[in-house]
């Protein structure tokens, strides 16, 4: 598998998951080559929205966003020097909410089109998904619900649910 044939994940941590006055907190992404990148985003002057139990998920105080998060220009200027084409999440309603938010602060327009993993996969792939995702997670040993950390979990997911497909394909030839 080349890198030209793996596709980019990104993932979004967020201030709750409520649709309507959350908002991302941190970015991730895994691009082709396997190199990740994540930044935690300073929350907007007018996002105030946020959800204690969403932080004891992530671990990601809102005064260490305050601190520490870039402001959201950086981010989405960022993001579009390295992202182009389409880039996979795992779940599309939400961070596209999330991606929308963001680059509306931003005043800009993403350089890449977000899309569902799910769009990659085959109904037998999509059976295996959350074993394999579970398998990746304990393999890898990272803490989940950390923006880069989902994003590799992603991509490995992809890779070794889809290479199944490629050896079964292969042996189904020989």
């Amino acid at each position: 598998m080349t890198v030209q044939t793996i596709p980019a994940f990104i993932d979004f941590e967020a201030s709750s998951l409520d649709l309507i006055t959350s908002y991302p907190i941190e970015v991730g992404v895994c691009l082709p080559d396997g190199s990740l990148h994540s930044w935690l985003i300073r929350p907007h002057v007018l996002w105030l929205d946020w959800s204690e139990s969403a932080e004891l998920v992530h671990g990601i105080a809102r005064t260490t966003l305050e601190r520490e998060g870039l402001e959201i220009s950086e981010v989405t200027h960022t993001l579009n020097e390295l992202l182009t084409g389409q880039v996979f999440c795992d779940a599309w309603t939400f961070d596209s909410f999330w991606l929308h938010r963001l680059y509306k602060a931003a005043n800009m327009k993403p350089s890449f089109q977000l899309e569902s993993v799910s769009m990659l996969l085959s109904a037998p792939e999509v059976q295996r998904w959350a074993n394999m995702r579970q398998h990746i997670i304990s393999e890898l040993g990272l803490p989940i619900h950390r923006a880069a950390n989902d994003a590799l979990i992603l991509q490995r997911t992809w890779q070794e649910v889809t290479l199944e497909s490629r050896s079964g394909d292969q042996a189904n030839v020989v």
